[in-house]
Order: structure tokens, then sequence, then C-alpha cells
């Protein structure tokens, strides 16, 4: 039998590049994994954990089933091009089975199968392939539409900006627009020739053999075939190029996952797998508040992605950003958003620490002690009624307690750190881990949550419970050791911190805390939607003024909860949402010092 024509040239051309580039993609990654790595690999593959990332990709590359959680439009688009294309290729490898029985058959022979079936005599129809097909079919068709709809009105499906492409991401999405309609247009052709098809190719083919010439219709077949090919053939070309490489590069990436692998502060080879996930879906750039209360349009994890992918990161792309963890929450491929941009950092700027801190031996301004240490922080200390509630707090709870920097002491880290110095944050992180040692504590308070994450993820303090202070006094609250009055007249709204939500999963604490005092009123985004203060220290790129923008739209949220007291649970949110507020902003130690019993 024959499964060649020369209209499958571009096709097969697209085939052979497509997986060659892929292939020294997979390879030049894979080789350059540290032995780390490669050993968790050994120790996952064979395991359950593989049938959990066989189902993951089930469930995100072919569904997408986080899309469809954000933006059930969106996720019907995807999935019909994702899971509807599979279906058509799953189902028309089953349907050359069922003509021509098991047997070799080179990959054009599948893919233009409805060609081929009049081209090698075959004459009996299959009416329930038809069927199917040509349902899968339309169910494609439906999500190339939408495809269409969303480039001339992306409001209409939810999305207030739209990605910025490269020339190989337009060429690469032009064809695929065009791959389906002209299989379509293809098929429908040949139905009206030879017959065959059903209520979608069939129905075409019908009226087209009623409606125009059997000569025109003949002179338009091979041409038809051709297009069809070449569209297929073009974005093959382009799509390890461009942002469709995200179809072959997501699957691993869950398995790699899987076996626990993960982006770390300084760059690696498996980074790759994770930049050149990203679909550039776009979902990221609403909620990023630069782009929304500054109008800043090209800093988004979107293009901080595409421009690392293609060796064109700049400074002021990978310093702007407030690291705040929104477009990671949402981010429907699970991209480590934040890291790789530290790691982006930290390959652009990080010194070495020779010396610069030798200022640190010896230096212990600690004082007090018991059990429980409390980590001010640098921010705690410019914010000292925080501090000051917390003193309040510990003497009513009778707890006596080593204060770590109450006249001040050295910063925990994190700081440098998110802008990329790691090997100078070393410096403090092994000074304060021998401080804590040295003082024998067992539990660690701190009222920063930029303190808390660097503690929790960083420090590796065996032996030591590192805790929020929400956490802490909602503990002392529950084994009876502080109480609290409660007044129904009092109301208050509570702002979530980034560090604290997002980055740490602490929700829950505060709210309890601030429910046994008043009546808590939610703002319109909470939890792990909440808005960005705009004074992270990890963006060293936008002035005060742009940081009191974003500030003032966040305060203006939570003012109109109509609520007396704004509270937040981190000093450096309570020092931005002041400034923008018109009502009482407090930290949450504090109101909890104003209403002990």
């Amino acid at each position: 039998m024959t499964f060649f024509a020369n209209f499958c040239i571009p096709f097969i051309i697209g085939e052979v590049v497509l997986f060659a580039a892929v292939l020294i993609k997979y390879f030049s990654w894979l080789r350059n994994l540290p032995k780390s790595d490669l050993k968790l690999i050994a120790k996952g593959i064979f395991t359950t954990r593989s049938i959990a990332a066989f189902w993951e990709v089930i469930c995100e590359s072919l569904l997408h089933r986080r899309i469809f959680k954000v933006n059930p439009r969106l996720g019907y688009m995807h999935m019909s091009l994702a899971f509807g294309w599979f279906l058509l290729i799953a189902i028309g490898w089953i349907e050359t089975v069922a003509y021509l029985g098991f047997r070799w058959i080179p990959l054009q022979g599948h893919v233009f199968f409805k060609y081929f079936v009049p081209l090698n005599g075959i004459e009996g129809h299959k009416p329930l392939f038809d069927f199917v097909m040509d349902l899968l079919l339309l169910f494609v068709l439906s999500g190339v539409a939408l495809a269409w709809f969303k480039r001339l009105r992306s409001h209409a499906l939810g999305m207030k900006r739209t990605t910025k492409h490269t020339t190989f991401d337009r060429i690469a999405l032009s064809a695929l627009w065009f791959i389906f309609p002209l299989r379509l247009m293809a098929e429908s052709v040949t139905t009206a020739i030879y017959g065959g098809g059903s209520f979608l190719t069939g129905g075409i083919g019908t009226l087209m053999a009623k409606v125009i010439n059997t000569e025109i219709l003949a002179y338009a077949y091979e041409p038809m075939w051709w297009l069809y090919s070449l569209a297929l053939g073009t974005f093959f070309i382009a799509m390890p190029f461009s942002r469709y490489m995200h179809i072959f590069t997501e699957i691993p990436l869950i398995f790699l996952r899987h076996y626990r692998l993960k982006p770390e502060v300084k760059e690696k080879s498996y980074d790759n797998f994770e930049v050149e996930a990203c679909s550039r879906c776009g979902i990221c750039i609403d909620p990023c508040q630069l782009q929304l209360q500054l109008g800043i349009n090209d800093v988004q994890s979107v293009y901080f992605l595409r421009d690392r992918r293609y060796n064109m990161l700049q400074q002021k792309i990978a310093n702007n950003c407030l690291m705040c963890g929104r477009c990671e929450q949402i981010c429907p491929v699970g991209i480590n958003l934040n890291t790789l941009r530290l790691n982006s950092r930290t390959s652009m700027r990080n010194i070495p620490n020779e010396g610069r801190y030798n200022y640190l031996r010896g230096l212990d301004r600690s004082e007090g002690e018991g059990k429980v240490g409390y980590f001010a922080g640098c921010m705690t200390l410019l914010t000292p009624n925080t501090l000051t509630s917390m003193e309040k707090i510990f003497s009513a709870a009778r707890e006596k307690v080593w204060w770590a920097d109450k006249e001040g002491g050295v910063c925990c880290g994190r700081p440098l750190k998110l802008t990329g110095e790691p090997d100078s944050a070393q410096k403090m992180i092994d000074f304060n881990k021998s401080l804590f040692a040295k003082h024998n504590i067992t539990t660690l308070v701190t009222s920063c949550p930029i303190c808390l994450r660097v503690f929790r993820e960083e420090y590796d303090l065996k032996g030591i419970e590192v805790l929020h202070h929400s956490e802490y006094i909602l503990r002392l609250m529950r084994q009876g050791r502080l109480r609290v009055s409660y007044s129904s007249v009092e109301k208050y709204t509570y702002h979530d911190p980034c560090e604290l939500g997002r980055g740490s999963g602490i929700y829950d604490q505060p709210r309890a805390v601030i429910e046994a005092i008043g009546e808590l009123l939610e703002p319109k985004h909470n939890r792990k939607n909440a808005l960005c203060c705009g004074s992270s220290v990890a963006n060293t790129a936008i002035c005060d003024s742009q940081q009191l923008t974003i500030a003032k739209g966040v305060a203006e949220e939570l003012d109109a909860t109509g609520a007396d007291t704004v509270v937040t649970a981190c000093p450096l949110c309570k020092k931005a949402i002041v400034r923008g507020s018109t009502k009482l902003v407090a930290d949450l130690s504090e109101i909890v010092a104003r209403n002990l019993k």
C-alpha cells in the first residue's frame, strides 16, 4: 500500500526538525543535571511517583484543570485544543488499525489517512469512525474559534491583558490557527469526490459536490492537502523556538517534580524545564500590581521567562518584581517563578562575601534568658509599637524570653537573598544560627514574615520550633495563658502579608486571634489572592512614589470594608498601609495588647 505523496514533504520535514530539536534539548538538560538530581530521578522513577505524575499529565497537560479553576472559558479553549488533538491522534491510530490491521504505517499515513484511503482503493467506509473523528474535529475547531475570538476581544474571555509574542510565537500561532480549518477543508473536498465522512466533513462535502463543478473540486483536491501539510510542517518547525515548546516540556517537568527536583537559589540545568514549560498564556499578567496600578507592562513573569529563555534577560526586568507570589499561585503550570527570578538575580549580581561581614565576630546584643526566643527583625525594630506590644504579651503570659535583637542585631539575611546575594546572606545566617544554638532556645518567635520564611526554609534549626507571633499568640490563648476582651462594637479588617500568607500558608491563625477580640470584615482580595502592600524588599526598581501608589490602592480596598481598624501581621506591610489609609492601622500584636484582660 502507498503512504506517501509529495504534499507530505512539509509535514515530514517539520516532524524531523521538531523531534531532533526536542531530543537535543532533553539530552543537553538531562546531561547537565547535578548528580544529586540524577539520584532523585533514579530513586523515584520506578515508584508510585511515576503513576502520580502520569495522572497529573492527564489532568494538567490534556484537561488543563488548573486553568479551568481560574477561568472556565480559557480552560475549555486550552483543553479542546490539547485533549481534542490528542484524541484525534489516538482515535485516528485506532481507525487505521480497523481499516488495515496491525501493520507498520509511516507517521504521515496516520496523519493524512483520509487522503490515503481512496488512493489505496479502499471503498468501504466505517460510519462510526467517521462520526467520532468529525465530532472530535468539531471539538477542536470550537477551541480554535475561541482562540481567534480571544485575540480580538480578550476581555470577553476574562483577560484584560494578553501576551506580547515573539516572531516564532506568531509564526507558530498562525500555523496552529489554520491547521484544523485546513484539515476540515481537505477532508471535506475528499468526501465530495470519493464519499465517506459524517455530519461535518460529509455534510460539507455533499454541499460542495452540489454547488461546485467536479473539475474544480478535483483541481482543489491536492492543493488543500498541501496547505494542511504546510500548516503542520510550519507549526512543527517553529514549535521548539516558540512558546509552544511547553507542550514537550511540561510533561517531563511534571515527572521531575514528582521525583522531587526543584530550582534552587543558584541556577542549574533543571531550570530549563521550568523556563520552557511556560506557555505564555498570559494568565499571570492581570494579577500583577505593577501592571494593574503602575501601568508597567513588560516585567511580568511571562516576559521574565521569555527573556531568560532567549538569553536576553536584563537586570531592569529581573529586579522589577515585588515577588509577592500573586502570579505564582495562579500559574497553571505551577512554575516556581519567585525562585527562578531569585536565581537569575543571583547569577547577575552575587558578590562574594570576602570579609565584608567580619565585624559580626563576637557580636551579641541579646538579653534575657528562656526557652522561648524572640527575634524582632529589622522591620519590627522600625515599628517599635509591635515590639512594645510583644513585651506586654510575653509579660501577661508570664513567659521568660530571650530577646535576640532588642537592642539591635544582625539581619535574618532574606533581604540580601531576595536581591541576589546569597553568599553575603549566608554570613548573617551562620551568625544567627550560632547565636540561637548558644542560648539553647527551643522555640523561636518572630513578628516579621520575612524572617519567618528564611528561618524555616534556610536555617535548618534542628530542635528549634519557629513560630510567627500570630501562631504563638493563638497558642497562648488556647492554652488559657493569655486572655483578651471581646467587643461586638469593634470592627477589624485583616490584610494578608505576602510572605505570611502565600509564602508560609498562614491564613487562619491571625483571623482566629482577631475574631476573639472583635468582628472581622474581609476585603475583596484576601487569603491567597491578597494584594501586596507595595513595599516589598524584593523590588529594587520602583521608586517611593510608585510604592505609595500601590499602598494607597491596597489601603482603599481595606478601608472600604467599613472596619474601624486595619490589622496586618507584618511590620513592613503596616508601614506601607499606614501611608495610604484613613483608618487606624495596627499590627496584630497591638490589638491583642490593647485588649488584654
